[in-house]
């Protein structure tokens, strides 16, 4: 992404319907065979990309909480056992979606089950994926957390 001046920025936030950075938590969950789980996001932010499950941190909430949360809103899937795996600037959609967003990246493991849609205004269908294997179009936060998770490293600025 291109780096934006200071006065391009001070204007994009002073038409911003959140004028300060958000979170955004991504869950990373695997199968047995070390697929991710990714759904094809529609009909609000990152529309036509696909994503973790995730969303994001509301207040009083920890990531963890809200990683236990989302994946069930989402999904319906129970998960547990979470690590902090990734720490990311999601930047792509300030000029386009006046958003700026600290993404996090959570790994749960879940025992069982298939997901299912439960937000169908939101979310058109979960797909498993090979991380070797990954669709071309995907949400920043998501792309940024499998990097990270790819070179072993939580943040690289």
């Amino acid at each position: 992404m291109e780096k934006l001046t200071k006065r391009e920025i001070e204007k994009i936030r002073a038409n911003s319907k959140w004028p300060y950075p958000r979170v955004g938590i991504g869950v990373m969950i695997q199968n047995k065979k070390g697929e991710v789980l990714l759904g094809l996001r529609q009909g609000s932010h990152g529309a036509g990309e696909w994503s973790f499950p995730g969303g994001h941190l509301d207040f009083g909430e920890t990531v963890f909480e809200t990683a236990r949360r989302e994946v069930k809103e989402e999904t319906d899937l129970d998960v547990e056992e979470f690590e902090l795996i990734s720490v990311y600037d999601e930047l792509r959609y300030i000029k386009t979606d006046n958003k700026h967003y600290l993404g996090l990246g959570v790994k749960a493991k879940y025992k069982d089950g298939e997901p299912r849609i439960m937000e169908p205004d939101k979310c058109k269908e979960w797909r498993w994926y090979s991380l070797d294997d990954l669709p071309a179009k995907m949400l920043d936060n998501t792309e940024g957390i499998i990097k990270n998770y790819k070179v072993g490293k939580i943040y690289q600025g």
